[in-house]
């Protein structure tokens, strides 16, 4: 993209917009804490809005597809951003500092993969200092990012005691629940392995849990569920085969039609919504 920069600095992301505005559709990798610098940034999931301006901070939780929609300030400047990555590493790493008998194990991870935080004197000297990099060739040092990261870090835990729970779902007290979760994402291009990742197990372990609260295999379990959102589509909005098997989740034609037929009775182009849609 013309005019479009961004640097990953060790985990310290700055990001610069000169000519033309950012839009569309991301997949949150990693925990992020974003400072706008300059413009505006409109972050949409589902039916949440998050409007955050220059100064404002936004958390956003790792694993989860959001609509972000970036502008840049009206006098024509450019628009500016800085973001750090909290990876799993890195969470660990400092996780190993934190006394146990000091954790809130009452902590709940949020619902909401989108969280403004509230400004105050430690966030903005940790982003005031790291400003001047937006505009410099110099290289921000590994060791400096680092500590930066932990500065970030510390000041999102200090505003909710509940983002303790959202960041360390590593740990068994807030180990992510597998079927919501599943419930959530099924319709993504996930892998079983990225599934147990994202909820905090090894492989072995995510099988053993998911038996715990269900009676169908992961697999199945999501070609199940793929299956009756694609239903609910057809049934109810009628619209074209194609479009429900993707947004269910499906990619082969085939394989969507035959597993169709074997869980309905009926081939997808018979299902009564879209009969109906192919008569108007």
């Amino acid at each position: 993209m013309d005019g479009y920069s961004r640097i990953n600095q060790s985990g310290v992301i700055f990001s610069r917009v000169d000519r033309e505005d950012v839009r569309g559709p991301q997949h949150i990798r990693e925990h992020t804490l974003l400072y706008i610098n300059s413009g505006k940034v409109e972050i949409r999931f589902g039916n949440q809005l998050t409007v955050a301006e220059a100064g404002d901070c936004v958390f956003l939780r790792k694993d989860f597809r959001v609509v972000m929609d970036a502008w840049s300030p009206v006098d024509g400047a450019p628009f500016r951003s800085i973001a750090l990555y909290f990876c799993r590493k890195f969470l660990l790493s400092y996780f190993r500092t934190l006394s146990r008998d000091k954790l809130p194990l009452d902590a709940e991870p949020s619902p909401n993969p989108v969280l403004k935080i509230p400004a105050g004197p430690g966030l903005e000297s940790l982003f005031l200092s790291l400003t001047p990099y937006l505009d410099s060739a110099d290289t921000l040092p590994p060791e400096v990012a680092w500590m930066k990261r932990i500065e970030g870090l510390r000041c999102v835990l200090a505003a909710d005691r509940n983002f303790y729970a959202s960041l360390f779902d590593f740990t068994q007290p807030w180990k992510i629940d597998l079927l919501s979760f599943m419930e959530e994402n099924y319709m993504f291009d996930l892998s079983i392995p990225d599934l147990a990742r994202y909820t905090g197990r090894s492989l072995s372990s995510f099988k053993r849990d998911f038996k715990k609260v269900s009676e169908l295999t992961p697999e199945k379990w999501l070609v199940n569920r793929r299956l009756e959102e694609a239903h609910r589509l057809l049934a109810e909005s009628g619209c074209k085969v194609g479009v429900a098997m993707v947004e269910s989740g499906f990619k082969d034609p085939a394989f969507f039609s035959r597993a169709f037929k074997r869980k309905f009775g009926y081939p997808p182009t018979a299902t009564p919504g879209q009969a109906q849609g192919r008569r108007r």
